[in-house]
């Protein structure tokens, strides 16, 4: 064989340290929590029978109940971080919901918890029928009027029903249909001050945020700390299955979270408005100028984002016992961490679902194991801190700036 050939031939096997070494570098995220998970695994104290604590059935469900709320308020929070947004307030659109579905679920007539609900549910189905399903399934220009007389009847029978709940107080599927509303009215308000007023969304969102924490405490009422939630005595005995373990492992609310996984990757990997949200984060001037409705989209996200806040508040009811006006009082930087560590670039139009799962998964085992070493909640916050930090340098490539130092 000549020179020639030889080194045509050994071309191939010098590509490979390179090839691997994309492979790599593409799936850090996911090597990362494997490693963690080894060590956890390792330094996990064991039981007087010998069994391994971390890997117990018990503490695997567990730390999935654990990170549910954060997750689910998480997928919102991707969304927001694709269009190179932000969202501040969904700690306190969660503690509103929190509130919210309490006060439905203890009190019988009508509290403030129901004038604040039920207009806004009856509004989001006549939006829903009026507008934006015939827009979805391109419903000539003709038919508008007959759609919004039939989101009007619908709209009829939705209050209808919701206030034939209040003499018995709400159910599960009352909470679970009405209170997420409250959230995506709250966030939708968030999207069209940020897209129609051109202003910044930290500022927007963080005035939002100061806005709902009082309107929660509003509801609940001056003198109301906590609402109690004991279901069979002040609530409906159904409401317990928000908070059981499926098969013995599942827990419910870790099975909503990743429900939400599931349908929010679809809705941004095989559907145009998933696009959208990419490209509005990629270069949203270059989207405006496409044709593409910028503005409805980014309204579209942020009630996304804000009605599965408040339905981290139902069941965080569910699993709690009780409605805070405070209750979700710093997840949204929780949320943002697990999102930054899953990969979503801060500025936009780079990320996935996927990665925040993963994101929140370590946050998750990492809080676990630190419990379970009994380690100092102090120091706990400093490692996360670090986490933090290094998932964001990675992300940007810069830890050789580090070894230059």
């Amino acid at each position: 064989m000549s020179s020639t050939s030889l080194r045509e031939a050994a071309v191939p096997y010098a590509a490979w340290p390179r090839r691997i070494g994309r492979v790599l570098l593409h799936t850090k995220l996911y090597w990362g929590l494997i490693a963690l998970y080894g060590i956890a695994v390792f330094v996990s104290p064991v039981s007087s029978r010998g069994v391994n604590i971390f890997l117990t059935t018990a503490n695997q469900s567990d730390v999935l109940r654990q990170v549910s709320n954060n997750g689910i308020v998480a997928v919102g929070m991707t969304l927001v971080i694709l269009i190179g947004g932000i969202d501040l307030s969904v700690g306190s659109v969660m503690a509103l919901g929190s509130v919210v579905c309490a006060m439905l679920l203890t009190q019988t007539g009508w509290s403030a918890a129901a004038y604040l609900a039920i207009p806004l549910f009856g509004a989001f189905v006549l939006l829903m029928v009026g507008w934006i399903v015939p827009i979805l399934v391109g419903a000539r220009p003709g038919a508008k009027p007959g759609c919004w007389a039939l989101g009007l009847l619908a709209a009829a029978g939705a209050t209808w029903w919701t206030i034939g709940q209040l003499p018995g107080k709400f159910g599960v599927l009352g909470v679970l249909l009405v209170v997420p509303v409250v959230g995506l009215a709250v966030g939708a308000l968030n999207g069209v001050i940020v897209a129609r007023a051109r202003l910044q969304p930290f500022i927007v969102t963080l005035a939002m945020m100061v806005g709902m924490l009082g309107t929660a405490r509003l509801v609940a009422g001056p003198d109301t700390t906590v609402y109690p939630v004991y279901t069979g005595t002040n609530a409906t005995p159904a409401f317990e299955s928000l908070r059981l373990l499926i098969w013995h492992v599942l827990p419910v609310p870790g099975l909503f979270f990743l429900a939400a996984v599931v349908l929010f990757s679809l809705l941004l990997r095989r559907t145009t408005f998933g696009r959208y949200v990419y490209a509005i984060g990629g270069n949203e001037q270059a989207t405006r100028f496409s044709g593409i409705g910028v503005d409805r989209v980014k309204i579209a996200v942020y009630g996304i984002a804000g009605a599965l806040a408040a339905l981290a508040g139902v069941l965080y009811v569910a699993q709690y016992r009780q409605g805070k006006p405070d209750a979700g009082v710093g997840i949204e930087l929780d949320a943002i961490a697990a999102v930054v560590i899953g990969g979503t670039n801060l500025m936009g139009g780079k990320g996935s679902i996927i990665g925040t799962l993963v994101g929140v998964l370590i946050f998750g085992f990492l809080g676990n194991i630190l419990q379970l070493r009994n380690i100092d909640s102090n120091t706990q916050l400093v490692l996360k801190g670090v986490i933090i930090i290094v998932a964001v340098m990675l992300q940007e490539g810069n830890l050789r700036l580090l070894r230059r130092a």
